[in-house]
């Protein structure tokens, strides 16, 4: 129903849907990805625990100064604290990338790991893509990371809830919040298969505090949040 509800208001709406859309991408500030080194580890006992994370600008550490305090030193960070393992961490994310372009672009970039987080959905949503492409070009990902690195376990990181984006305004806001809810709907199905497990995003996220300064990426108090979300997950999986 959702994903009938969004192809209808998109097509009803799609002249003003284009100019909103053009004045957020011109008014929007655009902010850099994450500096500082994609890899490091966290300090703790027993064996090693290889993650890595993969996916859009959130991947590529938008909003925060360094991955330290982006989503992958988050997931890292409270992963740690959860296990009392060392943590070592790879980021892998490429700032206005869909699933397909991450498929494409930066599978051969990823190093060995003992689990990966996939974060994807809010430029697959921007590109008005259908939710059977992308759970499509989802699977395709997981299915190339495992040739890549054997039958490593996948977390799927919910598709942002863009119906919360302060930044947007209405109807856009709406529009993409239908849209994103099916591409999350899409990406949960694939749970189904085995050792794939799919994390809804918190609504604490989306408090006003939480955001960075483009209203539109998390900043550091958002990916503390969801690290600590989805370090959870990982933690109850590894014991």
């Amino acid at each position: 129903m959702s994903r009938l509800a969004a192809n209808a208001a998109t097509l009803a709406l799609l002249p003003v849907l284009a100019v909103q859309g053009l004045h957020v991408r011109r008014s929007t500030p655009r902010l850099p990805g994450a500096s500082g080194p994609v890899t490091g580890s966290v300090a703790g006992d027993g064996p090693v625990f290889r993650l890595l994370v993969l996916g859009e600008s959130t991947v590529d550490g938008v909003g925060a100064e360094s991955h330290e305090e982006a989503l992958t030193g988050s997931v890292a960070h409270a992963l740690a604290r959860r296990t009392g393992r060392e943590v070592a961490w790879q980021a892998v994310g490429k700032t206005g990338a869909n699933a397909a372009a991450v498929h494409d672009e930066l599978v051969d970039l990823t190093e060995a790991a003992d689990v990966v987080v996939i974060a994807l959905g809010v430029n697959d949503t921007i590109e008005l893509h259908s939710a059977p492409r992308f759970r499509r070009d989802l699977l395709r990902l997981v299915v190339a990371l495992r040739r890549r690195l054997g039958p490593v376990p996948v977390l799927l990181a919910g598709v942002p809830p863009m119906g919360h984006f302060p930044t947007l305004p209405q109807p856009l806001r709406a529009v993409f919040g239908l849209r994103s809810a099916a591409l999350d709907a899409a990406a949960a199905s694939l749970a189904a298969l085995p050792g794939v497990t799919h994390a809804p995003m918190p609504v604490a996220l989306f408090d006003e505090d939480t955001f960075a300064a483009d209203g539109f990426h998390p900043g550091p108090a958002g990916y503390r949040v969801w690290g600590g979300q989805l370090a959870e997950i990982l933690a109850k999986r590894s014991r």
